[in-house]
């Protein structure tokens, strides 16, 4: 598949990073022919130095004969323009724009075939604020991801001495769980190496283990690993940018809010815009203002300014003030690798947390979803199957008959998304209903046409064989 990458910047080297195969001819497209440099002395690609929203560079770039356009440069206009000249121009198949600004979002007409002709909008900051979010609701967690349309939840969590399943086999979790209920541990990072999980596999105090379940048996599931945290009740955000914002317009209906905000014109239209959260003028790093504002209250600090050493040298200071929980984005993966289960708890690196809405657009064969984990050593992929025994390489067997490439795991199936299921009550007349049956995958569980089967592959380069397992064959109708 021919791809243009437009922009080179966080994101746009992450797609290229996670495109870049045999199969895959990509392209990137900017101005900062330095940037430029560095990327193509990285990675197996193409380079064209130019402004992305002009004819002459597309074409330059292949937009002839191009299947993909991403444009994720820093503009919204660039991209807009960049996607209409694809359709409109060079008639490029399929168009992908990153958006940062509502305006564009919220008018769905926009983005049109008859407007700036976008197929898929991304917008990283909201992807960010989605997934922080999830983070809040499970504040043990080191990671929370959603996959068949809410269904199915996997969860990371660091097991701790005294777990109810540290110590033991993992096939005794069963035991602490009561009948209906069932879960799977997809995976589990010993020492940052992959340990795969069978049955005999002994959890050890410090293992970063990848527990998934139906949504509505997450919590009791994580019981079995962790101690529960109180609920967070106390925010204090540092950084009100697009993501800061986002984030505290999010949160602060249900949470008490504050946000530290260096810059006094942004800070009023901080003010302005919120209706329930605290705005505070100063520095994030100033520990007297912490100090002033209840740090050691406050169950969960996030550094969300556009500065790395901002926001370790903030949530640093945060956690040793005394602080709870500490999460800060960090853009350099090795910052994250570096500061991650120090004082600070959880980085974030928002190019790898977004770039997996992106990718599920982008994969062969029909992949619902894509979620990248431990900062894209790892992923894991809802990807649906389809065709029959004949025309299959996995439907119409059983898990256990199909030859999986060493380091894949399956973990569960969903399916029959038109079935109503009962998951719970509001009260005694009141059903909590979800649709889609889930099928926590053991060795036995037989794939059926249409399934979505969510596979955890421990190592990137796994992915693209998981894709050809599931592509159907030619006579396939």
């Amino acid at each position: 598949m021919k791809v243009i990458i437009l922009g080179a910047g966080q994101v746009g080297a992450s797609v290229a990073e996670g495109l870049v195969s045999e199969e895959n001819d990509i392209t990137v497209v900017d101005s900062d022919g330095v940037r430029l440099m560095a990327l193509q002395d990285k990675l197996d690609l193409r380079a064209v130095v130019g402004n992305a929203a002009t004819p002459s560079v597309l074409r330059e770039a292949g937009a002839a004969d191009a299947d993909m356009i991403i444009a994720v440069t820093q503009s919204d206009q660039s991209n807009l323009v960049a996607c209409k000249l694809a359709q409109s121009v060079f008639n490029v198949p399929t168009r992908i724009a990153r958006l940062r600004s509502r305006d564009f979002l919220e008018d769905a007409g926009l983005l049109s075939e008859e407007n700036f002709a976008v197929d898929f909008a991304l917008c990283p900051e909201q992807v960010i604020t989605d997934y922080i979010c999830r983070l809040i609701e499970f504040p043990e967690a080191l990671q929370v991801l959603n996959f068949a349309r809410g269904r199915v939840s996997l969860v990371a969590v660091r097991a701790y001495e005294g777990g109810l399943l540290v110590g033991q086999p993992i096939k005794q979790m069963r035991e602490h769980l009561p009948p209906e209920m069932d879960a799977r541990i997809a995976a589990i990072f010993r020492r940052d190496q992959p340990v795969f999980p069978e049955g005999d596999t002994v959890v050890e105090a410090g293992d970063e283990v990848f527990l998934l379940a139906a949504a509505e048996h997450i919590r009791p599931v994580l019981r079995q690993l962790r101690r529960m945290m109180r609920p967070v009740e106390r925010i204090m955000i540092a950084g009100g940018g697009n993501i800061g914002i986002r984030l505290a317009k999010t949160l602060e209906k249900r949470y008490e809010v504050k946000v530290i905000e260096g810059r006094k014109e942004r800070a009023e239209v901080l003010a302005n815009e919120l209706d329930n959260a605290l705005v505070l003028l100063g520095d994030a790093t100033d520990e007297e203002l912490l100090e002033q504002e209840n740090i050691a209250e406050m169950d969960l600090f996030l550094a969300l300014t556009n500065d790395d050493e901002d926001n370790i040298m903030s949530g640093s200071l945060a956690k040793r003030l005394g602080c709870q929980r500490v999460v800060a984005l960090i853009n350099r993966r090795a910052y994250a690798e570096m500061i991650e289960g120090g004082p600070i708890d959880i980085g974030i690196s928002p190019a790898q947390v977004s770039i997996g809405t992106l990718l599920a657009h982008v994969r062969q064969g029909d992949v619902a979803e894509v979620h990248s984990l431990r900062r894209g050593a790892a992923e894991a992929l809802e990807i649906v199957a389809h065709g029959d025994a004949k025309t299959s390489k996995v439907v119409g067997k059983r898990i256990d008959q199909i030859d999986w490439p060493s380091g894949v795991t399956v973990a569960a199936v969903v399916r029959n998304f038109e079935q109503a299921v009962i998951v719970g009550q509001t009260d005694d007349w009141t059903a909590i209903t979800r649709h889609g049956e889930v099928v926590i995958a053991h060795h036995d569980t037989l794939i059926e046409a249409e399934d979505h089967v969510i596979v955890f592959c421990t190592r990137k380069k796994l992915v693209k064989k998981v894709e050809k397992l599931f592509q159907v064959g030619f006579h396939f109708l």
